[in-house]
């Protein structure tokens, strides 16, 4: 667990090759320049429209990609800052309130995953074997290519579990934080709730 916090702490963007994980909606190759936006808390249309992109494409009627806990992990960090901002910046408050109502999306995605016995069966070791070239997809996106890989079995039983387990780590690895939120005006109880 340890190694996985420290992973989720010192995760960077352009560690990751967005262009070959997926998302609900093909790959998550536009998410660089989205969380760029949403790191510079500037422009609070353009976090709120850069957010829903990448929001919209990690989680789908209950369903987690191999992007998400990926981008949870540069979300949490995100949500950190966020709340060591948000008392003099508009934008990071308003930050740190959606990314809470995402949280706890997140939660409950893997407690229902839980109910139905796959979310913590048998997982990756580490949240850095996400990053293995065996579980990553071609280097070069063809929708056709993809959309055949889908009709096949797209993901190995751990790595697909695994999009629940890690994104719950993530969680897991704010909880010292959410627990600071009690009893301030961003209140984060229904997260820590589900935790």
């Amino acid at each position: 667990m340890e190694s996985n916090h420290t992973f989720i702490q010192n995760l960077k963007i352009e560690d990751v090759p967005w262009h070959r994980l997926t998302t609900a909606y093909g790959r998550a190759t536009d998410f660089p320049e989205y969380f760029q936006i949403i790191q510079e808390m500037s422009e609070i249309d353009r976090v709120s429209e850069a957010m829903t992109e990448i929001v919209s494409c990690i989680e789908h009627q209950g369903t987690l990609w191999h992007s998400t806990p990926l981008a949870m992990a540069i979300f949490a960090r995100i949500f950190e800052n966020a709340v060591s901002k948000m008392d003099t910046n508009e934008c990071a408050r308003f930050i740190a309130g959606n990314l809470l109502e995402l949280f706890q999306i997140i939660a409950v995605c893997f407690q229902d995953a839980q109910e139905m016995g796959f979310a913590d069966d048998d997982p990756l070791p580490n949240f850095s074997d996400l990053l293995k070239e065996e579980y990553l997809w071609s280097e070069e996106y063809d929708p056709d290519e993809d959309e055949a890989r889908y009709e096949d079995e797209p993901f190995p039983e751990e790595l697909f579990c695994s999009f629940w387990f890690y994104s719950y780590e993530v969680l897991q690895y704010l909880k010292p934080i959410l627990e600071k939120l009690e009893g301030t005006a961003l209140d984060a109880e229904n997260v820590l709730t589900l935790l």
